[in-house]
């Protein structure tokens, strides 16, 4: 071989310093989140990763009616400066660095967070983090969005705007493809997608920034991306990022320097092939994953977090975490990757697929820029994101792609992890009220003419135009809440209901569906009518990939299908029931609040006369939740390991048809 780049090692005493550790983490309450960070700390992790609870994200205090159920449930609740200064309790904001994974609060949550450093004594300057702050991939696949997508563009350019004077060193804007992939996006469109998003928020930052600013903002826009289980591929995708980011900014920005051409990212690896069979393999998983994107040099990350190997059974306990952790350390320090220049200069295979995925990335990115950017293609990359989803599945319920332990050598011992305790931590059932009656004294304490003076103020300046940012931190220190922050921002800027990719139109994809669309057929001959099932997703869970997939595949089979996508209310579901004439109803919530909104809806549709009709519930639910649920009159309930749509297809037929309840 020639002697190449790749060939020369580095001296091991300038090896290259490793990546950010970071674990995502968050949960029941500021209090208990904070000993969980101040523990992670001590462990040996590097950066804080704070992830927020559905009500914070969406803008609602923990007592709204849309937040019930889901306090503290999927991330640490955060509703005034007393939950913020809590959380960071012993915690020196000016030696951390934190990124919040926060999108369309991010302006409130940025502010509650300086609110604290300045009573920590911190020099704001000096502050290093992220928020992620990013809403067109909420309107595509997260549904943590509050407003319209100008307004919500205008807020991240506020945000960016703020921080170029006060908070040099932050990044204001977390360009997030991860979430894109897990709603099925392919490897193309991931990077189209997200990469049209920053040229989104770049044009419109440039109209608030100096000129002269501009390039230094471009350097301080961020990525946050996954990275699934082919890690050639995704390897290669990270290549294409970092070229492609490097020529957006030269060519469409005109950013000379180098530095503030790089593309920065940080990463979590994919949790959409996190297999709830088998689980233990997730370990092995997650570490494939995590070579794509810290093997080459070039394309590494800045910062890495892992999930935990049983998030799909439910949420995972601090030695899971610590494990995933100890992966990442094991990694940069025992072994000598940091000690070589990049593994994978000059190679062709590499060097090829890095072209096509570049190709591909490109094409969308044209079709994009034709219909007027990122903004105005929202329902084209939404519907792109459904079809390719569906794609996904099918492949895999064909077998053509190998999940092993799913649809191949699905045989296997009992695994001693999940044994005991079953291998994932409960939620704190009282951690709701406890946040609750904290928020319920906070509002009692606080001066409320000062609140409702920097309310008015808020509401100015989102009426007028200025940036947010002065007028959300007076909020702040004023003791305003989230959820009176989002309703400001959502009287003056209306809220939103994103397109859910699911058109009412059959797809052409009818192979293999022949059997249960007769079934379905039949079963409508005896109705008097097409069968009617209604898909609803309650409360603030946003992951809406598994509803969209059902009502997709349910089309297909020949039903009747309703699908208004996410955040309704069990009343809403309800009366949508009746209006509909429904003969299913399925429910889709993967943030564990699955007890309190289903017992809430199973209550209300006995009240309205619908017990008669079915429900079907699939999410991320414990066995033991699982049989509880079938105790109060759910009908079926579905977990990841329901991959086959077709069984539960034919389930759903059976539950209505007439022949089979004369039979009972």
């Amino acid at each position: 071989m020639t002697d190449t780049a790749h060939e020369v090692k580095k001296d091991p005493l300038t090896k290259d310093r490793p990546w950010l550790f970071r674990t995502y983490a968050g949960h029941s309450t500021a209090k208990a989140s904070n000993a969980l960070y101040r523990t992670n700390l001590s462990k040996g992790q590097t950066g804080l990763s704070v992830a927020f609870d559905l009500p914070t994200q969406t803008g609602y205090d923990s007592d709204h009616e849309l937040a019930k159920g889901e306090v503290g449930k999927v991330g640490v609740p955060v509703a005034h400066l007393g939950d913020m200064r809590m959380l960071f309790d012993q915690i020196p904001l000016e030696q951390m660095n934190t990124s919040m994974t926060i999108n369309a609060t991010a302006p409130w949550l940025l502010a509650l967070y300086i609110a604290v450093a300045e009573e920590q004594g911190a020099d704001i300057s000096r502050l290093q983090g992220t928020v992620q702050n990013d809403i067109i991939k909420e309107y595509l696949s997260r549904g943590t969005y509050v407003c319209p997508p100008r307004p919500s563009l205008r807020m991240i350019t506020d945000v960016a705007a703020y921080t170029r004077e006060h908070l040099p060193k932050w990044n204001p804007m977390n360009v997030c493809s991860y979430h894109l992939q897990e709603a099925g996006a392919t490897p193309e469109q991931e990077l189209a997608f997200a990469l049209a998003t920053a040229i989104a928020v770049l044009d419109d930052l440039k109209e608030k920034v100096p000129a002269e600013a501009f390039p230094t903002m471009v350097g301080r826009i961020s990525f946050f991306v996954n990275a699934g289980i082919r890690f050639v591929t995704e390897m290669c995708k990270m290549r294409a990022f970092v070229e492609l980011w490097d020529e957006i900014t030269r060519e469409r920005y005109g950013v000379e320097d180098p530095k503030f051409r790089r593309f920065r990212y940080g990463v979590q690896v994919n949790s959409l092939g996190l297999t709830e069979q088998q689980p233990e393999n997730n370990v092995y998983r997650i570490l494939i994953e995590m070579l794509a994107v810290t093997l080459s040099k070039k394309a590494r990350a800045r910062a890495v977090q892992l999930p935990a190997w049983n998030e799909a059974l439910g949420l995972p306990r601090p030695f899971d975490q610590q494990w995933s952790l100890r992966m990442q350390q094991i990694f940069a320090y025992e072994t000598d990757l940091l000690e070589y220049e990049d593994l994978f200069d000059n190679n062709p295979a590499v060097e090829r697929k890095v072209a096509e995925l570049k190709e591909g990335a490109r094409a969308e990115l044209q079709t994009l820029d034709s219909m007027g950017g990122a903004i105005e293609a929202i329902e084209y990359m939404k519907s792109r994101l459904v079809e390719a989803n569906a794609e996904r599945i099918a492949r895999i319920e064909a077998g053509e792609t190998v999940v092993v332990g799913v649809n191949k050598w699905t045989t296997g011992e009992p695994s001693p992890l999940t044994a005991g305790d079953g291998g994932i931590m409960k939620a704190d059932p009282e951690a709701e009220a406890d946040q609750i009656a904290r928020l319920t004294a906070w509002r009692e304490s606080r001066d409320e003419q000062a609140v409702q003076s920097a309310l008015k103020e808020l509401r100015e300046a989102a009426a007028s135009g200025v940036n947010v940012m002065p007028a959300s931190i007076k909020a702040a220190k004023a003791g305003a809440t989230t959820g009176e922050w989002g309703d400001v921002v959502r009287a003056a800027f209306g809220q939103y209901r994103g397109p859910t990719g699911v058109s009412t139109n059959p797809s052409n994809r009818t192979e293999g569906l022949d059997e249960i669309r007769e079934e379905v057929a039949r079963v409508s001959a005896s109705l008097g009518r097409k069968l009617k099932f209604l898909v609803g997703k309650p409360g603030l869970d946003g992951h809406s990939n598994g509803a969209e997939q059902i009502a997709a595949r349910a089309r297909d089979c020949g039903m009747d299908i309703a699908y208004e996508g996410i955040r309704l209310t069990p009343a809403e579901i309800v009366a949508a029931a009746k209006a509909d004439d429904a003969h299913v109803v399925g429910l889709s919530i993967l943030s564990g609040s699955h007890i309190p909104l289903i017992e809430e809806l199973m209550r209300q549709m006995k009240e309205a006369g619908l017990g008669h009709i079915p429900v079907v519930a699939g999410g991320i639910i414990p066995e033991e939740d699982a049989t509880y649920l079938r105790s109060i009159g759910v009908a079926r309930v579905y977990t990841p390991k329901d991959f086959e749509l077709n069984r539960i297809m034919f389930d759903i037929v059976a539950l209505v048809d007439p022949a089979s309840k004369a039979a009972e």
